[in-house]
């Protein structure tokens, strides 16, 4: 079993490798270590990275960490080359509302809110990484489910889907979209 030191210096060659999010449990399975032990460790670095207001930090989503720039460097890093922008004309704002807000959804069941085929912005938003496949429908025809991925929420400045705003109904203008999360 690694020491503490040696276990921190892992878990950050672990985290700058994937330059994504990594699971508990598969950090875990890597390490060979207790999840409590993972868990208390990795807090500990965190609060390291922000004392020492480090240019890169730790983030945690839903039980996944990842190695990030720190936003205090934010002007320094805009500076640098220009990374491609992934724009998102606004009916794939809309699409990718639908889904984030009524996740698990169907592509018939967008298409019911929107009023419009939506097959090519579904296409596009699984391309740019934004929604993914998660399963079908226990349904006649078992359609395929669309959800929101960690892109979104990193895009999006989330660290959970439950950090979305509410809608009121009022404001919606969306037929089915009614100031809740649909988690079924």
């Amino acid at each position: 079993m690694l020491m503490r030191d040696e276990l921190k210096a892992a878990l950050e060659a672990v985290l700058f490798m994937r330059s994504d999010y990594v699971n508990t449990d598969e950090l875990v399975e890597l390490l060979d270590v207790p999840l409590l032990d993972l868990k208390m460790i990795l807090r500990e670095m965190i609060l390291e990275y922000n004392k020492e207001k480090r240019g890169i930090q730790i983030v945690e989503v839903d039980n996944a960490f990842a190695m990030c720039t720190n936003p205090l460097y934010s002007d320094i890093i805009s500076r640098m080359e220009k990374p491609v922008r992934r724009r998102l004309t606004a009916a794939a704002m809309e699409t990718l509302a639908i889904i984030a807000y009524q996740q698990p959804v169907t592509r018939l069941e967008i298409e019911k809110i929107r009023g419009v085929k939506s097959d090519k912005i579904i296409n596009n938003l699984l391309e740019k990484g934004l929604i993914e496949e998660a399963g079908q429908k226990a349904v006649a025809g078992r359609p395929l489910l669309y959800v929101t991925t960690d892109e979104f929420l990193r895009l999006f400045g989330l660290s959970s889907i439950d950090e979305l705003p509410d809608l009121e109904e009022e404001n919606a203008g969306v037929g089915e979209i009614s100031g809740r999360r649909n988690k079924d």
